[in-house]
């Protein structure tokens, strides 16, 4: 059976998109599909306020920039992310740490992060990867006792609830993406989200262009603000466009329908995998919900492995599953640090081990979240098949 394409494109987001050339309004900060989904999106994770940007890397800039760090102070995100979250801190002119991630849940170690802390440190920003919340009470705790302010990275983790509470409110600040990627497509976009009116009007501004933003939106002269503004502080043009936020909206409709498809998907190739020896689905604890944005399997290789070491295992299995017709894909495989943009010698351990024994099921183009479950029980046969041959070839080599 063939996988489902992502991002699902309806009628409903046609129609979406039509009412707003109908319209003939395709840009603005006060312009109405922005201004709707910023409410609805702060109304669907009980936030105060909301702005929509032009991608989740600007999202977590404002945030960043909100915050008042700049030049010469230092931020704590986790080696295992995607680049934006080191690039965001780089764009606001400080220097990312580096901290290592918990070994079994992937997201950033907040006992290594208390490490890093020093005298320049002036935020962290626990990324909630794949899907999963980051143990947010004991990095709430550590940003408390240096007075750090604390910034969600919460790119994949749309639905996702800590403790009874929506991801995005969780600290004093939170980005997430609309990229096509993610839960919530939209082609490319984000959002960010806040309960405090400062850092809600100091974070409208830097998205402004540094200037303040309209007060009114006049629909006959939809271009036109109301009075000339002049620059308060240092800004970008961060805006989305009426498209991106007409499609948005209508995305976000069906958003608990995505959560649900991806958790009762996840479910049932856990249960299966689970099964078989060596091989570890995703790790949940029982205060939070995950959204399996991506879903990572751990291969533990010690007995399959027949002396094989991880990355070789996980390769040959990588390999095995894509001949079943399977979506499987390495999303990321070196931690952050590594990159050449940063070209640092330092390890960091659970990170590394993370990478060279994991693989993810489901592409970008084809992720988990969006099959149907004759998909997922095709996918969960084939890897029960490529990992019968592997065991096999072990006990032979054992023999």
């Amino acid at each position: 059976m063939n996988p489902r394409r992502w991002p699902i494109v309806t009628d409903a987001d046609r129609a979406a998109i039509a009412r707003v050339l109908d319209r003939g309004v395709l840009s603005g900060a006060g312009a109405p599909e922005v201004k709707a989904l910023e409410t609805e999106f702060a109304a669907a994770v009980g936030a105060r306020c909301c702005l929509a940007t032009n991608s989740g890397t600007s999202a977590l800039h404002i945030a960043l920039a909100a915050a008042g760090v700049g030049p010469g102070d230092e931020v704590i995100v986790p080696a295992l992310s995607f680049i934006a979250t080191a690039q965001a801190v780089l764009q606001q002119g400080a220097t990312p740490v580096f901290a290592d991630v918990d070994p079994d849940i992937y997201n950033i170690d907040p006992a290594d992060a208390a490490r890093r802390v020093t005298s320049r440190t002036r935020a962290i920003v626990p990324v909630h990867l794949h899907g999963l919340p980051a143990d947010m009470d004991a990095i709430e705790a550590l940003a408390r006792g240096h007075r750090l302010t604390v910034i969600e990275d919460a790119a994949q983790a749309h639905g996702a609830v800590y403790k009874g509470r929506a991801v995005g409110t969780l600290a004093a600040m939170a980005a997430f993406s609309l990229n096509s990627t993610k839960n919530l497509p939209a082609g490319e976009g984000g959002l960010f989200v806040t309960d405090s009116e400062e850092l809600y009007a100091r974070a409208a501004r830097v998205r402004f262009d540094g200037l303040e933003p309209p007060s009114k939106w006049d629909p006959t002269h939809p271009l036109d603000d109301e009075a000339d503004a002049h620059a308060t502080l240092r800004g970008w043009m961060y805006l989305p466009g009426e498209l991106t936020s007409a499609l948005a909206r209508s995305q976000l409709q069906r958003l608990a329908e995505t959560t649900a498809r991806s958790q009762r998907n996840a479910a049932r190739l856990s249960a299966r995998l689970a099964t078989l020896p060596g091989v570890e689905p995703p790790r949940i604890p029982p205060d939070r919900t995950h959204v399996f944005h991506k879903y990572r399997v751990r291969l533990d290789g010690a007995r399959p492995g027949a002396g094989l070491g991880p990355t070789a295992l996980r390769d040959r299995v990588l390999e095995a599953l894509r001949a079943e017709g399977v979506e499987a894909v390495l999303w990321q495989t070196a931690p952050l640090p590594a990159h050449p943009l940063f070209a640092s010698r330092e390890r960091y351990p659970n990170a590394e081990a993370a990478l060279a024994s994991t693989l993810v099921i489901g592409s970008q183009s084809y992720p988990l979240f969006a099959q149907p479950l004759e998909v997922v029980d095709a996918w969960a046969d084939a890897f029960e098949r490529v990992w019968k041959v592997i065991l096999r070839a072990a006990e032979r080599i054992y023999r």
